[in-house]
Order: structure tokens, then C-alpha cells, then sequence
């Protein structure tokens, strides 16, 4: 438990699904170093300063490497696995909405949206310039 939670305040990682619920794609950038972070943590890993504050970054980013996830056929269709590199650094873990699983390609310039159409909301990306 950290210093904030023991004090009542959410942690990091509860603060960031916060931000999902509401509809927000929010994640930490440090006010030491100014770098960008990702996963939610209570201290920056480049510069270990905890100044710690949420920020809506651009939501742009380009797929660095992908996977195609083939379920038995009873367990869904198959979908697609991928490493998303942010503009401003981080890299998530994320699927790609609104494109083939298989057409999915390393360096595809994809925008961020929240998903809350499930139990939990998610980040999902879109190609860039796709619309809904």
C-alpha cells in the first residue's frame, strides 16, 4: 500500500481506471523530468521523482510489434494483439478496433479511444484517419 492509499486517497493504478470510467484516456507524466509514464506507478522509473500527475496525452501512436489470437472456433473469432508506441513515449499493450486482426501491420498509425462497452473499460486503438 502506498503513502496515498494509506491516506485514502486511490493509488495510481485505481486512479487510471478512474479516469476509464469516465471516458478518459489519462496517464502519468512526471513533473521532474517531464517524460510521460506508463503503467501507473507511484514513482517515475526515469527520473524517480513522485510528482506523479494525470494527463490526457495526444492518444496518437504507432503499432511497434503484433499478434493474431485464433480462439477455437466456440471461443469467438480471432483477434489481434498489439504493442502500441505513444507519441509522447510509453508503450501500451492494446487491440486495434476496426481493422482485420491479420491487417494489422507494424508501423500503422493508430489514435487511442476509451471502450467502455464491457464489464471494465479499455483503451482501444483505431487506425489513424479511420472513422467509427
Amino acid at each position: 500500500m502506498s503513502g496515498s492509499e494509506a491516506q485514502g486517497e486511490p493509488g495510481p493504478e485505481a486512479a487510471y481506471f478512474a479516469h476509464l470510467a469516465r471516458g478518459e484516456f489519462a496517464i502519468q507524466h512526471c513533473d521532474g523530468c517531464a517524460r510521460w509514464v506508463f503503467y501507473p506507478r507511484i514513482a517515475c522509473p526515469h527520473c524517480g521523482g513522485r510528482a506523479l500527475t494525470f494527463q490526457r496525452p495526444s492518444g496518437r501512436g504507432v503499432v511497434y510489434a503484433t499478434s493474431v489470437v485464433r480462439p477455437r472456433p466456440e471461443q469467438g473469432a480471432p483477434y489481434n494483439v498489439a504493442l502500441i508506441d505513444l507519441d509522447e513515449g510509453p508503450r501500451m499493450m492494446g487491440r486495434i478496433e476496426g481493422v482485420a486482426p491479420e491487417a494489422v501491420g507494424i508501423g500503422l498509425k493508430v489514435v487511442a479511444e476509451v471502450d467502455a462497452g464491457g464489464a471494465t473499460p479499455v483503451v482501444v486503438f483505431r487506425a489513424a484517419g479511420a472513422g467509427r
